[in-house]
């Protein structure tokens, strides 16, 4: 049987001597930035601004959690130039918790980044309440 071993887990684990591991990576902290919004009618040319990731953070995953259907709006969670980088815009009608985390975004930041909210298509509702909560690790 052969022994495989991820990415992280090679150098730490099958390297002589072992190497470093990256702390963003391996045995690092877990930072939530969460972000609470009051529905009220935000329309399309809204953005809203939920988070600071600082540089050298690493991106985990998101949590969209919503207590009324967002209805036809879509909503992308971004950065300016790359809006849907942390989720692609799409409806949420279920009031479920959604995770989300492209594996393209699963990198370390080289510098800070101000995420946002983009509203497409139609209006968020009049009431209700949107959470968001990203989760990043660093050293």
């Amino acid at each position: 049987m052969t022994v495989l071993y991820s990415a992280e887990m090679n150098g730490l684990l099958n390297t002589v001597p072992s190497e470093v591991a990256d702390g963003s990576k391996v045995d690092g902290n877990v930072r939530v930035k969460r972000a609470t919004i009051t529905l009220d009618t935000q329309t399309t040319s809204d953005t809203i601004v939920i988070a600071k990731a600082k540089a050298g953070e690493n991106f985990l995953y998101g949590v969209m959690n919503n207590s009324a259907t967002l209805g036809t709006a879509t909503v992308a969670i971004g950065v300016t130039g790359t809006t849907g980088k942390y989720r692609a815009a799409a409806v949420k009608t279920s009031t479920t918790p959604e995770v989300f985390g492209p594996v393209a975004a699963m990198t370390k930041l080289t510098a800070d980044e101000e995420i946002f909210i983009t509203i497409a298509v139609a209006s968020l509702p009049a009431s209700g309440t949107l959470v968001v909560d990203l989760y990043f690790s660093a050293t």
